[in-house]
């Protein structure tokens, strides 16, 4: 990879959009842009150890930002237990048939959801979220299928 800061411009570039939606999906409590601009440094200082013989740009730079996330995430979590909020009343909205799409997400594990945002809300392919995840196809394809079979029984509504 070129080490020209133009040149890195240009490699990320097409994938910053992914970058935000895998953001904002695994840290919405975290500012995207924070988020992305935080991989985007740590990409950029690590881009000596980028080898394109395992896996795609998008993939990388991907797992880059879903590390960032957790720990933007786990940096929002930190702060809000040390405020004292006072409950606004406010619920987490219902669609019209009684389905709480992030509520049951919010249930899944932290795995299960990684996927789930990969696959369904960044649009990646089982390869290229099992090297955001770092971990087999197989694996990734097990984790969906046990995250399905738990959102089906979370978002089952009686008709």
């Amino acid at each position: 990879m070129n080490t020209v800061p133009e040149a890195f411009a240009a490699w990320v570039s097409p994938h910053l959009p992914a970058m935000a939606r895998l953001a904002a999906r695994l840290a919405p409590d975290a500012d995207r842009d924070d988020v992305v601009q935080e991989a985007l440094v740590r990409a950029w200082t690590k881009r000596h150890q980028y080898d394109d013989r395992r896996g795609s740009p998008s993939a990388w730079l991907l797992a880059i930002t879903a590390d960032q996330a957790r720990k933007a995430r786990s940096r929002v979590t930190k702060s809000s237990r040390l405020l004292s909020t006072v409950d606004s009343g406010k619920s987490a909205p219902v669609s019209d048939d009684g389905v709480d799409l992030r509520r049951a997400l919010a249930q899944l594990t932290d795995r299960q959801r990684l996927a789930v945002d990969c696959v369904y809300f960044a649009g990646l392919s089982v390869a290229e979220t099992a090297a955001v995840m770092r971990c087999a196809e197989g694996t990734v394809k097990s984790t969906l299928s046990d995250a399905r079979a738990k959102l089906r029984v979370l978002l089952e509504v009686i008709s």
